[in-house]
């Protein structure tokens, strides 16, 4: 009886110290993942601004483009759009929009920076990407190019177009 007793206790204390150690591990655990959650507000703040800055640079080389910051739960960033009236020779009227939007999205269970961009010329989409990394192996740089990059092909594509 006494062995199964000791058993037990034995069996109890584990269970115990178990309990303490899982304890322990997810206060560790959210530690870091308030680390991860303040780098993750750091690149955002970093990137989101470059696309506002480059974003915005858009409606002075393309006029009739109105631009706007993009902030909330789809992400931080920059937009710029415009309308355009076509009149045909036929005498109809059709509109075409343009878009270009930019950001990055909110912090996520994923552990990611995530760049989104999408473009739409004359009605019709030309690009729609995602670029992300895991938050501690970010290279802004690598962000910081692909936003100049996707900004500049855009541009590209809409001079084309007119």
């Amino acid at each position: 009886m006494t062995n199964f007793e000791d058993r037990l206790s034995k069996a109890i204390e584990r269970g115990t110290m178990r309990g303490v150690d899982r304890a322990r591990q997810e206060r560790a655990q959210q530690m870091s993942e308030e680390e991860l959650r303040q780098l993750h507000t750091r690149y955002r703040l970093q990137l989101s601004e470059h696309i506002e800055k480059c974003v915005r640079k858009l409606p002075q080389h393309f006029p009739g483009f109105q631009s706007e910051t993009l902030f909330g739960d789809r992400g931080w960033g920059a937009a710029c759009s415009r309308d355009d009236l076509n009149l045909g020779g036929d005498g109809r009227r059709s509109s075409r929009y343009s878009r270009l939007e930019m950001s990055i999205r909110p912090y996520s269970h994923l552990h990611v920076v995530e760049l989104t961009g999408k473009g739409t010329i004359h009605n019709k989409e030309v690009f729609n990407r995602t670029h992300f990394q895991v938050i501690n192996e970010v290279d802004p740089d690598t962000f910081l190019h692909l936003i100049d990059a996707w900004v500049l092909e855009y541009a590209e594509l809409f001079a084309a177009a007119n």
